[in-house]
């Protein structure tokens, strides 16, 4: 196992810092080769029995992307209309998807109950199979950040709607529509934070000991 020096150990704690949800992107596209070695170095992510649950496809035809598109604006605007009167006008200022900008499209699902593993891990918390890949996107979204590239979650969308879009499995999980590209700004704050929507609060608040 290779020796993590002090200088590692501070990049790394730099790249958790600056791991943001990207929403305004370069134009500048994301060569092939690097897309697919971030999806390789996704894949080392733990999974559950060794099941490797997490699903990804690559969006790059123009009306699946625009089907996808077309239900974010539905379900934001439904979203939107649901806002306390108070966040309302906070809520419509936030850019929350970079679904016309990206480059790169990417979705990820869940295959909930994979043969891979044969079950091992999961008999009585089958929902590990989800955990496990959402730990992919996680590996994701750092080893993206690393190389700066950058990441947005877009979750504000029809599940059914994007697997018809997409022609994959009905019985896939939708964990969520990823937007990947060229950051045109890098920060170490969330955006929702810098926005006034919502403040990080100390680990202490959520930190129990038993």
């Amino acid at each position: 196992m290779p020796v993590f020096e002090d200088t590692f150990r501070a990049q790394l704690a730099d790249l958790f810092r600056w791991r943001r949800d990207v929403r305004n992107f370069r134009p500048d596209p994301v060569p092939e080769s690097l897309l697919i070695e971030l999806l390789r170095l996704a894949d080392l992510a733990p999974s559950v029995g060794l099941s490797q649950p997490w699903r990804f496809v690559i969006v790059d035809d123009p009306a699946r992307r625009a089907a996808v598109r077309a239900s974010f604006e539905t379900c934001n605007a439904e979203a939107l209309a649901s806002q306390a009167t108070d966040r309302a006008g906070l809520y419509a200022k936030l850019k929350l998807a970079g679904l016309s900008e990206a480059p790169c499209h990417l979705a990820a699902f869940a295959e909930p109950d994979p043969e891979q593993g044969h079950g091992l891990g999961r008999r009585t918390m089958p929902e590990t199979s989800l955990y496990s890949a959402v730990m992919a996107v996680h590996t994701l979204w750092l080893a993206a950040c690393a190389v700066g590239v950058g990441l947005g979650w877009v979750s504000i969308l029809d599940p059914d709607v994007v697997r018809a879009a997409l022609d994959v499995p009905q019985h896939w999980t939708f964990l969520g529509y990823f937007c990947l590209g060229y950051p045109q700004v890098q920060a170490d704050r969330p955006e929702l934070e810098r926005l006034g929507w919502e403040h990080r609060r100390p680990l202490e608040d959520r930190l129990i000991r038993r």
